[in-house]
Order: C-alpha cells, then sequence, then structure tokens
C-alpha cells in the first residue's frame, strides 16, 4: 500500500505511477464498481491545518479522521452543517472515516434539506490531478488554473478526478437545543404530505423522515432553547390534522434517534443489497412501492434507502423514472454485473468523459469506480 506523509510525496507517486491506482481514505465506503490497482492511502495526510472558529472556517488534510475533525469544532460550539453519514453498520465496514472521504463521496445526512450537502459547505480543495500536477481551489487562496470551479467538481468525484489532500470548509454554530417530533401510523402518501407541510412552514425544521417499519414519522427542530420550544408547539399544532403529535425534547434522545436515521441503522447487520434512490418527493411513494423492498424516506421524502434481495437489479425492476437509483451495498459479483451509480444520459456522459480525460488522461486514478 502507498501512504504519502506529504501532498509532495503524493504528487510523485501519482506522477511516477505505471499502473491504476486504487484511491482510499478511511476505507469506510466500498461503493462502486470494485477498482482492480495498488492502494493509495490518504490517511497519513492527516491534521488540522487552520481553525478559525471566528471566521467559520476549517482547514484540514484529506486523511484527517472525520471525527477529529469534528471534535474540534464541538469544543468552539460549532459544526458541520451537512451532518455527514457514517456508513461503517450500513457497509459492515471498519477504520475511520476521513474529510477527504467525506468530500469524495460528497456525503451527507438529513440536514441536507436544510442546510445543503457537502459540497454546499465546501468552499476550497488542494489535490493532485493523475498527472501528478497539484492544483488548488477556492479557499483563502483562490487560484483557478483551469478555469473549473474545482470545489464543486472534486466533491462527489470518488476520486476518479484527482487525490484530495486538503479541504476547507464553512461551519456553523452547534444548535443549543433540538427537539423531535414524532406521528404514528401515517401512510406513505400521507406521510410525504405531513413532512411537505412542516418543511413548508415557517418552523425551520432540519429533518423529515419516515420510517414504515416503525410505522413512524420524523420531524426535527433545532436551535435556541426558547426558540425550540416554541416552534415544536407551533410545529405540533399545525401537524395535529395529520395524527397524534408526541414530543421528545431530551437532545440525547433526540440526537440518538436522528443518528439512526442518517445511518440508516434499520438496514445494518441485515442480509441483502441497498439501494438509495433520489427522487421528488411526491414521486416517492409510487416509487418505493415499485421497488417491492423494505423502505424508509429521509429529506421529505426525497431519498428512499432500499433493502432487497442480494443481487436484485433495482432499475430493471423500476423501469424509467425521473430521478437517480445508486447501489450502495452488495457483493463484489453484484457491483461488478450491475452499475452501481446511475447511468448518464449520453450528452452527460461525454462531458463526464471529457473531464475524466482533462484530469486523468491516463486513466489511473480509481478507474471504473464510477462507469455503466
Amino acid at each position: 500500500m502507498l501512504s504519502p506523509a506529504t501532498e509532495a510525496e503524493l504528487s510523485d507517486i501519482v506522477a511516477g505511477a505505471k499502473a491504476p491506482l486504487r484511491v482510499m481514505g478511511g476505507g469506510t465506503r466500498p461503493v462502486g464498481r470494485p477498482v482492480e490497482g495498488e492502494v493509495l492511502s490518504v490517511a497519513s495526510l492527516s491534521g488540522i491545518g487552520l481553525y478559525e472558529p471566528g471566521a467559520l472556517t476549517i482547514v484540514a488534510k484529506a486523511g484527517t479522521p472525520l471525527a477529529e475533525v469534528e471534535a474540534a469544532l464541538a469544543a468552539e460550539g460549532q459544526r458541520l452543517p451537512f451532518e455527514p453519514m457514517d456508513h461503517r453498520a450500513l457497509l459492515g465496514t471498519e477504520g475511520e472515516p476521513t474529510i477527504g472521504g467525506v468530500v469524495a463521496a460528497n456525503v451527507s445526512g438529513p440536514r441536507r434539506i436544510q442546510a445543503g450537502a457537502a459540497r454546499d459547505s465546501l468552499i476550497g480543495v488542494r489535490f493532485v490531478d493523475g498527472s501528478g500536477t497539484i492544483l488548488k481551489n477556492g479557499g483563502r487562496v483562490m487560484k483557478n488554473v483551469t478555469g473549473y470551479d474545482l470545489v464543486k467538481l472534486m466533491a462527489g468525484s470518488w476520486g476518479t478526478l484527482g487525490v484530495l489532500s486538503e479541504v476547507a470548509f464553512k461551519v456553523l454554530p452547534a444548535p443549543e437545543a433540538a427537539a423531535a417530533l414524532s406521528i404514528e401510523g401515517l401512510s406513505a402518501l400521507q406521510a410525504v404530505e405531513a413532512m411537505a407541510t412542516a418543511l413548508g412552514s415557517p418552523f425551520e425544521v432540519t429533518g423529515a423522515a419516515h420510517l414504515p417499519a416503525e410505522g413512524r414519522t420524523m420531524l426535527r427542530i433545532e436551535g435556541f432553547a426558547a426558540s425550540v420550544a416554541y416552534r415544536a408547539g407551533r410545529l405540533s399544532e399545525l401537524m395535529g390534522s395529520f395524527g397524534t403529535v408526541s414530543v421528545e425534547e431530551d437532545g440525547k434522545r433526540v440526537s440518538e434517534a436522528w443518528r439512526a436515521v442518517r445511518d440508516v441503522n434499520a438496514f445494518a447487520g441485515r442480509d441483502g443489497d441497498v439501494w438509495r434512490i433520489s427522487v421528488a418527493p411526491s414521486d416517492g411513494p409510487e416509487i418505493a412501492a415499485r421497488t417491492g423492498g423494505e423502505v424508509m424516506y429521509d429529506w421529505g421524502g426525497g431519498l428512499i434507502w432500499v433493502l432487497v434481495p442480494e443481487g436484485t437489479d433495482l432499475r430493471a425492476r423500476l423501469g424509467a423514472f425521473a430521478g437517480h437509483a445508486t447501489l450502495i451495498r452488495a457483493s463484489e459479483e453484484t457491483r461488478t454485473r450491475i452499475a452501481p451509480f446511475q447511468p448518464e444520459p449520453a450528452p452527460l456522459a461525454r462531458l463526464s468523459g471529457g473531464l475524466r480525460q482533462k484530469f486523468d488522461p491516463r486513466g489511473i486514478l480509481n478507474p471504473g469506480l464510477m462507469g455503466a
């Protein structure tokens, strides 16, 4: 395994590579087609280089454990806005998620409906492209030598355009309090309507999920304690037309409940493949019914997690629909046979191919990982 300790070493390794490289952070998210190649780990590129709580900015090397970043922020009463998911329980992996891996996979959690994804909080990147060139964009020093918005391009590129060496984020204050509202017994259609009503209200909902297996629809409110109490009360009144509303105000229990939603704990340790479907919330119940699997909803119904028997080609089962289906957990055989990422329309595929040719002309960085 190749494990550079500095950005310069990383650049030399990539420049001198004669064969494909399997780029890894903490190794906790084996998503995509299996990649054949020598492992290039950025785990040794670790450490917080700059943290300015007053400026709401943090800069860290790509291999820095996510837990280390979150602990530093928590000590100053701050947090990453996008609530990054921890895939370890769902995927049955070990190791430590890294902040670079969060960017590479554009990871986010339930708060995405209010705060956006990792991409939306990312303000700077440094990375090494497939020729070994060090590039940087955004952050405290703006240098975009290519003409591309590299910050946006690198988020969600899964190490196929470059190997991240450093990332910079804008952060936000952590809330003083949180409350979770629950409504029992709603159908999927009723739940989506209830979540849409809550999200369209003025009460600043930061989480909206529906858990059919538990027969529960959940809403979250965060902020100053007095504001949370007031908004939870008003939202309870608004949601009363959908059923009896219960309110949980214990911060620890609220956090645990939403962590379980964030990490899809309902499907962890269970047999079967796991798919992730992104659709318009109003389409969610009909799409979910067509999957034939066990489902749970996040993002107000716009994100559907599906548990199906091993080897199921869910896209073939669904047929044409407006959205994306991504295979998140499956065997290597299944991930080789079925394209894990939603195949792109031809025009978009040409653009993506052109970008990869531009940034990785030799095709050595995670080759085939995102391929159809």
